[in-house]
């Protein structure tokens, strides 16, 4: 199974409705953040009042400048693409401490979502994140122990969905310890706040 090989070779892994005013107001201010790499710009939607723990992480390494010159350092074809925490030497690169676990929050783990990475420990949670390509539902929570709990969707890509299946296209190779590493380094050059309405 492809999800077995997220985050460590030893881990395992509507109906159309109209939204109420107030629902739709609430969704326009969402926070959202551009990703700006070397294959192009990617901006995610976030969701607060679902995750406000893995937002306001996400969001304050974000504002500290944390992403910039990071890589995206594990792609895997119709899985997802990871990042957040590598420079491009593969040097792991200090982080805050760990939040808490937000996967039974109901959200899915759809095609386009951005999710929290983690280890095996299902609270170990820092910088680093993932794009899904394919709708993972694996990856979802199930039950509050390890093999349950699941992987934590936070926002999705408004902008740049096409940026991220280039990225997924890339040629990868393997730099132990590391599997799935692109040859080439796939850039974060910067990560930022935007307000702008998303262009697609």
């Amino acid at each position: 199974m492809k999800s077995g090989t997220l985050l460590g070779a030893a881990l395992l892994f509507l109906g159309a409705t109209t939204l109420p005013a107030q629902e739709s107001a609430s969704q326009k201010v969402a926070p959202r953040v551009a990703l700006e790499t070397s294959q192009g710009r990617i901006v995610v939607e976030l969701y607060p009042e679902k995750a406000p723990r893995s937002v306001e992480n996400f969001l304050a390494y974000v504002d500290a400048g944390y992403y910039a010159d990071t890589i995206f350092h594990r792609v895997i074809p119709e899985f997802m693409i990871q990042g957040g925490g590598f420079t491009a030497d593969l040097e792991k690169k200090a982080t805050r401490d760990p939040i808490p676990n937000e996967a039974d929050n109901g959200l899915s783990n759809e095609r386009g979502t951005v999710a929290m990475a983690r280890t095996a420990d299902p609270q170990s949670a820092t910088s680093q994140f993932y794009l899904n390509l394919a709708n993972n539902r694996p990856l979802d929570h199930r039950s509050k122990d390890p093999r349950g709990w699941g992987y934590a969707v936070f926002g999705r890509v408004v902008e740049g969905m096409s940026v991220v299946d280039a990225i997924a296209g890339v040629p990868t190779t393997t730099r132990p310890p590391y599997r799935d590493v692109p040859v080439e380094p796939v850039m974060i050059l910067g990560a930022s706040r935007v307000t702008e309405p998303a262009a697609e």
